[in-house]
């Protein structure tokens, strides 16, 4: 019995060898099914900045995995960062710089490596930055404080940055204004599609292109901005106003959304503004056009921000949860992400059980105040509960069809005042184990 016991665990082992074996030698994750359905769109040229990528083997074999952006004299440059205490090296570098970012009469750069995080890795992070920074500075004739870096992926290893800049005078002489597609492929991890958006605003008189991209799927929990996020404009844009533009809209997209609850190491969000469309600076909203301005920068992060809730690791569906009555928006947002970060709710909706419960387990636990019998909850426009107890019209067997959509909104109005907040997450699968599971392998 002994011997077919020892046979049976090494055959199960050979076994999970095998599947992992095999995931690393295909060409990568199948698209998620909720990715846009036309693909990455295509974006219009962004007058001032250039893209490039390069297959540099950081981790990942036979991809790009990093990308290069050239932006022109006089860029604007404004950023959020993650508030982890363990913050990888980019990270730290890039809210220096951009503290003390006051000279822009040179132009700037964006350098991005996937497959290592450089994050916990003491002096050799900090070194890796100022050689790949060096290096970029020197072939694009930059102030290395103008110099951006960035890295994603496995945590706690040393960066091998002499394959990146071993590749710096091919990201230059690649560098083209058409490229952003491809630069959006290179900085995926665990992303089952490259993330790209896009508007235009006219502006006193301009149009004004705003484009982004991003990578996130895992790791996912608004602590700030949330993964790495690039957006370009050529609207002429003071620093200050800039700023104050991105804070405020990220709260309202990537500070609204999770996947698993965890805040990465890594998390950047940049939005750089060239100034070449030729409209007059904006330096507040009092300035013709900026409210248009704020507007479509506002709709690209939106969309950057849901595109990677639909990329979330191993997700079948997409959730908007709207919490209304609170007594602030601070409260409202407690509650909402309670219920997005939840495991058993999260769960429960993978599993198509319309478990009302757990909506009320959430928001009891999230801090936000609230009186039972004041709560009402529905899922799409079926009514489940309401004063304290299930709504006297609810149906199971009608919350269980809504459930079997793909995307679902859930409602809860905790009848205490009028604050509101809106927060978007996906499902808890299987296959969001498998992934982190098999992630190092």
């Amino acid at each position: 019995m002994k011997n077919k016991d020892a046979v049976i665990r090494h055959l199960k082992r050979q076994l999970v060898l095998a599947r992992r074996s095999g995931s690393r030698q295909n060409d990568g994750p199948k698209t998620s099914p909720l990715a846009p359905k036309g693909g990455f769109p295509d974006i219009p040229e962004v007058l001032g900045v250039t893209f490039s990528a390069v297959a540099a083997e950081v981790r990942y074999r036979g991809r790009p995995d990093v990308m290069l952006a050239s932006l022109v004299k006089g860029t604007s440059i404004a950023g959020v960062f993650t508030r982890s205490a363990t913050r990888a090296a980019p990270v730290l570098d890039c809210q220096e710089k951009l503290s003390s970012d006051s000279d822009r009469t040179a132009g700037a750069a964006i350098i991005v490596n996937a497959g290592n995080a450089n994050a916990f890795t003491g002096d050799n992070g900090r070194n890796s930055v100022t050689r790949i920074c060096s290096a970029v500075a020197m072939e694009l004739g930059l102030p290395e404080t103008r110099v951006f870096s960035a890295s994603t992926g496995v945590i706690g290893e040393v960066l091998p940055d002499s394959r990146i800049t071993d590749r710096i005078a091919e990201l230059a002489e690649g560098l083209a204004a058409d490229r952003i597609a491809e630069a959006a492929g290179a900085i995926r991890t665990t992303d089952t599609f490259s993330k790209g958006a896009f508007a235009s605003a006219e502006v006193g008189g301009k149009k004004v292109t705003v484009a982004g991209i991003a990578k996130g799927s895992g790791m996912i929990a608004p602590d700030m901005a949330t993964m790495l996020v690039y957006i370009f404009t050529d609207a002429s844009v003071d620093q200050a106003f800039l700023q104050s533009c991105l804070n405020d809209l990220n709260n309202r997209t990537f500070n609204a959304i999770t996947v698993d609850s965890d805040t990465s190491t890594s998390d950047t969000l940049m939005v750089a503004a060239t100034g070449k469309a030729g409209n007059s600076t904006i330096t507040s909203r009092d300035t013709a056009g900026a409210h248009a301005f704020e507007a479509a920068l506002g709709r690209v992060m939106k969309d950057l921000a849901h595109q990677v809730v639909r990329d979330g690791e191993g997700a079948t569906k997409f959730v908007e949860i709207t919490v209304t009555g609170a007594i602030d928006t601070t409260d409202a947002k407690r509650a909402a992400l309670a219920i997005g970060n939840s495991p058993l709710v999260k769960t429960a909706i993978a599993g198509e059980d319309p478990n009302w419960g757990r909506i009320v387990m959430a928001v009891g636990k999230s801090g936000a105040r609230a009186d039972r019998d004041r709560i009402s909850i529905r899922f799409g426009d079926v009514l489940v509960a309401e004063t304290g107890w299930v709504a006297p019209g609810y149906n199971e067997e009608d919350g269980a069809r809504y459930m079997r959509r793909q995307e679902i909104v859930i409602s809860v109005d905790l009848g205490m005042g009028d604050a509101s907040f809106t927060a978007w997450t996906c499902d808890l699968t299987h296959g969001y184990i498998q992934i982190n599971a098999d992630y190092r392998s």
